[in-house]
């Protein structure tokens, strides 16, 4: 939350910390099963596949590392925050985007949610403005969206 310590205003206070979910690592996750899927493989082909199938499960662990990491570090370098006076929003660390609301200036919040993030709970969650003024843009694969929703509604 480093971030958000430094723009947090002197009388401003956190009411809740949002977190991308878990599920930004299922690429890796995909392809760390094709990788021991592969592996299994290789203990029942014969030697010529088997030493196909351990080559290929190399790459997709490998992959899997890569894709890993990448998913850590979108999730570590984005930060979602609501404080009793405001919204804030910010992605990246070199780059960095960042978006703000007022609370006052909230008009509705919506969350959805798939089959597998009702299951899962995440979810997309949309911040519009009063006004009809767009907001803050869509938030993707957000950890537990509807308790988001609740602390900006309980303002």
């Amino acid at each position: 939350m480093s971030y958000i310590k430094h723009v947090l205003q002197p009388d401003e206070k956190v009411v809740f910390v949002g977190r991308l979910s878990w599920i930004v690592y299922h690429r890796a996750i995909v392809c760390v099963i094709v990788a021991l899927v592969l592996v299994a493989l290789y203990g029942v082909s014969s030697n010529s596949l088997a030493s196909l199938s351990l080559g290929v499960a190399a790459i997709f662990g490998v992959l899997a590392l890569i894709s890993a990491i990448h998913a850590w570090f979108i999730r570590w370098s984005t930060e979602i925050v609501v404080t009793d006076k405001r919204i804030i929003y910010k992605r990246g660390l070199i780059t960095r985007h960042t978006a703000e609301m007022n609370m006052d200036k909230v008009a509705t919040v919506d969350v959805d949610q798939s089959i597998w993030g009702r299951l899962f709970d995440f979810g997309s969650v949309r911040i519009v403005g009063a006004g009809g003024s767009t907001g803050i843009e869509r938030l993707d694969r957000i950890g537990a969206p509807i308790k988001l929703r609740n602390a900006i509604d309980a303002r």
